[in-house]
């Protein structure tokens, strides 16, 4: 997971209420040149919507990662019918299907309604209803493994068993963190607020994790994975690849240490430095997501290393995202209380480490070491997910541990559909993608690691060819 922000904006006051003016023709070209965040158009539909400035938008800042351009499928992909209704208030007219670059090669055109018909299938199979017996043994059953970590905590003085219980906590914590993620895409239920309130429950109370600081970033990736930003002041790129300095997924994020010595060494290491890293991951996401909920800023726009722009953000929840982490690091401490100080300190850092070890992996096995792309060479919604993405092979300890992400392309094309029904979602995209000729990858946990390893390593050696010395 990356470091994303959350700029707050205001939607233009000349266009809230304002009425759809049928008729009004807007070349593409005049679309891709309202490309900013204060100055933002978007097609969907072949109808033009103008969202700038809009500050109360529910997923935070992803509304601007298609500025400029077509976001039709992004909209699909995560917004029920009853969203639809929302956009006529900024409507400004319709696209011209003749003028310029609007106008696609038919191969293009068939091949979305071809993906668009898949989805129309898939809601028709059932493929996005949710089954709340399963859900209610996921919540019950990551219970279980807090309760066997108390156990081992209270009921005995040996220190591997106390050790044993730091792991079995930090399992606890990452699988709160795949059921947050499910209830947070709303796969669960339709009333979103009901979402949004388990979120807090099993995100802030049990995970630590702030619930707008994940919807925020998290939302951003699904929209543009693997994909740089156009310039600092867009909001197009992912924010789970703004990991520089320390590790680099691309010789362009790469550059951004060429004059640095602590830069550079990270990017000649990075391939050894990969699991070290994975162990502080879940203390780097704590700190971001307190600072989060707790200021006024974030400080800077995704978190970069270099420094961006300051930006302002939006806490949908703010005093129950609070109080949810308060009462989190209060329920952690006491049961850390429970063993002598030294061991107690062993126990915290031991679950920390090992649950940002155990959410990291997984997370890397997604997307890293897959293709990344310059804004400019954005390709369509359907081949940007799955060229980006990296499915595991499925067997039950899989399933289990990775929470349903091993259908990570899947899931990134249809993230509402319940996790319970993504191995038959599964079956259809790989159909769909032999069909069409769409690059589709899928490996094991091990071979899909070394695959990250090596491509860390193909980065620094190519880092290093371009600028071998400062």
């Amino acid at each position: 997971m990356g470091k994303g922000g959350q700029q707050v904006f205001k939607a233009s006051p000349e266009l809230v209420g304002a009425p759809l003016r049928a008729g009004k023709k807007i070349s593409m070209e005049e679309v891709e040149r309202h490309n900013e965040v204060a100055d933002c158009w978007m097609v969907y539909q072949n109808k033009v919507y103008d969202v700038s400035n809009w500050e109360d938008h529910p997923g935070g800042q992803v509304i601007f990662s298609h500025a400029g351009g077509d976001f039709t499928d992004v909209f699909n992909a995560f917004h029920p019918k009853s969203s639809f209704a929302a956009l006529d208030k900024f409507y400004v007219g319709d696209l011209d299907p003749s003028a310029g670059s609007s106008t696609k090669p038919k191969e293009q055109i068939d091949f979305e309604n071809a993906y668009r018909a898949l989805r129309t299938k898939m809601m028709a199979a059932g493929l996005f209803e949710v089954s709340f017996a399963y859900y209610a043994y996921k919540v019950l059953s990551n219970l279980a493994i807090l309760g066997a970590s108390v156990a081992c905590v209270v009921s005995s003085d040996s220190l591997w068993v106390n050790m044993g219980g730091a792991v079995l906590l930090a399992l606890f914590w990452q699988q709160c963190g795949w059921l947050a993620h499910d209830f947070l895409h709303h796969q669960v239920f339709e009333n979103r607020s009901y979402g949004d309130i388990a979120g807090l429950i099993i995100g802030n109370l049990w995970q630590g994790f702030s619930v707008s600081w994940w919807k925020n970033k998290h939302n951003t990736h699904h929209s543009v994975p693997n994909l740089h930003e156009s310039s600092p002041q867009a909001m197009d790129g992912d924010p789970d690849i703004d990991t520089m300095p320390v590790l680099a997924w691309s010789l362009k994020m790469a550059e951004q240490a060429k004059d640095s010595k602590l830069g550079r060494f990270f990017v000649r290491y990075q391939a050894v430095l990969y699991f070290p890293i994975l162990l502080v991951a879940r203390i780097s996401w704590l700190h971001q997501s307190w600072l989060y909920a707790n200021s006024s800023t974030e400080g800077t726009k995704s978190g970069s290393w270099q420094g961006k722009q300051a930006v302002k953000k939006q806490v949908t929840y703010p005093v129950l995202e609070k109080v949810g982490l308060l009462l989190h690091y209060s329920w952690v401490i006491a049961l850390c209380a429970q063993m002598p100080i030294l061991r107690g300190v062993a126990f915290f850092f031991t679950s920390q480490f090992m649950c940002g070890l155990f959410l990291a992996l997984v997370f890397g096995l997604g997307h890293n070491g897959m293709a990344v792309y310059d804004a400019s060479m954005r390709p369509d919604f359907w081949k940007l997910q799955v060229t980006t993405t990296r499915n595991i092979t499925s067997n039950w300890f899989v399933d289990w541990f990775c929470g349903g992400l091993q259908y990570q392309v899947d899931h990134h094309l249809f993230p509402m559909i319940p996790r319970h029904n993504l191995k038959k979602t599964h079956q259809l995209v790989t159909g769909f993608c032999k069909e069409h000729s769409v690059t589709y990858h899928e490996t094991n946990m091990w071979v899909g690691t070394k695959e990250v390893l090596s491509f860390l390593n193909n980065v620094s050696t190519e880092f290093f060819t371009e600028f071998p010395a400062m």
